[in-house]
């Protein structure tokens, strides 16, 4: 009985440092503009000296954690940057129509703040089109590259572009055409990745982080 009482109070306070640690990513991500879920995590474990792996949240309790932070610190300015990405969102995605453009990330979930990129992936089996294109209308860009997971056994290292506009940040991801069939795994849960097209982002409300559904 002892045992069972001891293993009881060692699962709770595993619980509250889980959601310690949770409210520190937060944190940090709202404070500091991380956007890696796990570095933020990390961060916050070190920060609080929580070395217990099992007392580390899922990538999911953070940004719930995150939703949190931002209803109770940032109830004007959270909501006035996510307008102002959508509405770039928009404008971005009607330039880029040929490739078929989804917003993915924080601005299409509700959670983008100051610090946020405007997150597209754009399509085309010519992976150079998206760059020439931009090019050729005066955009300059700067090229990276990201991998990302299909699905539980396949990754792909693809092109990123990465420019600014009207004091917007815009991150495109270029993914070959059939990649529209299936989204890729978020990298925050690991299921297919929420993404909408243009007609589903002009339905969104300019600034409510309410629930978006999941668009392929």
């Amino acid at each position: 009985m002892a045992r069972g009482r001891y293993s009881s109070r060692q699962g709770a306070d595993r619980q509250q440092l889980r959601r310690r640690v949770a409210l520190e990513a937060a944190r940090l991500i709202s404070e500091h503009g991380i956007r890696d879920y796990g570095h933020a995590k990390r961060r916050a474990a070190d920060r609080l000296g929580v070395w217990d792996e099992q007392a580390l949240p899922r990538n999911a309790e953070i940004e719930d954690a995150l939703r949190e932070h931002q209803r109770l610190f940032q109830a004007v300015s959270q909501p006035q940057a996510l307008r102002a990405r959508r509405e770039g969102a928009r404008a971005a995605m009607r330039f880029l129509a040929r490739f078929e453009p989804r917003l993915v990330g924080a601005v299409l979930e509700g959670t983008a703040d100051a610090h946020s990129a405007v997150c597209l992936h754009v399509f085309s089996d010519d992976l150079d089109a998206v760059a020439r294109f931009l090019g050729e209308r005066g955009v300059s860009t700067e090229t990276q590259s990201r991998r990302i997971r299909l699905d539980r056994e396949r990754e792909l290292q693809t092109p990123v572009l990465l420019f600014s506009a009207d004091d917007l940040s815009f991150d495109l991801t270029v993914l070959p055409l059939d990649a529209l069939r299936q989204a890729p795994l978020d990298p925050i849960d690991g299921r297919p990745q929420l993404r909408a097209s243009l007609a589903s982002v002009e339905a969104l409300p300019a600034s409510d982080a309410g629930s978006t559904r999941r668009d392929a």
